[in-house]
């Protein structure tokens, strides 16, 4: 990364690559574990590929930075959905296929933690001032998914099926977050202080 930009195949974005947190840091273990427990003891449904990517938005959410790492051409951050779509169409402004896939990852990601962890958050983020007021995350967020999930070629086969299935179980997905939230609600506070 250069400049908040980012190469991939010839093409430079202005998207900042996430943050690095590495899978043995003790955040990641953590959420990993919570996402394990919520899905497996609330919901009884356990599938380690969703947990783990779970639990790595989780992690990488931990930095604002990444939750709004979507940037437009001018390199200004994206807050809202409904800009980040523009971002994604390749008529508009993303400037290959694999742009338009990022973009809509992030978006389902970006919806299904919204939704999922911070419901709370949702009436500020789609107040009748907001563009977003006219989107729904949860059906965006399946579309953006299943969207992603048609890129499945080269380096991107392996997560499409991940991505397909946050598609088709995103409310229960958005349900397991809710309950990792509370779980965090619940966390002593010397968890997150060493």
């Amino acid at each position: 990364m250069q400049d908040g930009t980012y190469d991939q195949e010839g093409f430079r974005f202005p998207t900042e690559e996430p943050l690095p947190i590495s899978e043995d840091h003790p955040l990641h273990r953590l959420f990993s574990a919570l996402v394990e427990r919520a899905f497996l003891n609330s919901l009884g449904v356990y599938d380690s590929d969703i947990t783990e990517y779970l639990a790595r938005i989780l992690t990488n959410f931990t930095h604002m930075r990444n939750v709004y790492r979507i940037r437009n051409l001018a390199g200004r951050p994206l807050e809202e959905v409904a800009d980040m779509l523009i971002e994604a169409d390749i008529r508009m402004n993303a400037e290959s296929f694999n742009r338009e896939r990022e973009v809509h990852r992030h978006i389902g990601d970006f919806t299904l933690f919204w939704t999922g962890i911070y419901p709370d958050a949702l009436p500020r983020l789609q107040s009748s001032m907001r563009k977003d007021h006219l989107i729904d995350y949860v059906r965006q967020g399946k579309s953006s998914y299943a969207i992603a999930a048609q890129h499945d070629y080269g380096a991107y086969r392996s997560e499409a099926r991940v991505l397909q299935q946050l598609s088709e179980e995103f409310e229960t997905c958005m349900v397991g977050l809710h309950f990792v939230r509370q779980e965090m609600d619940h966390l002593p506070e010397r968890h997150f202080l060493s």
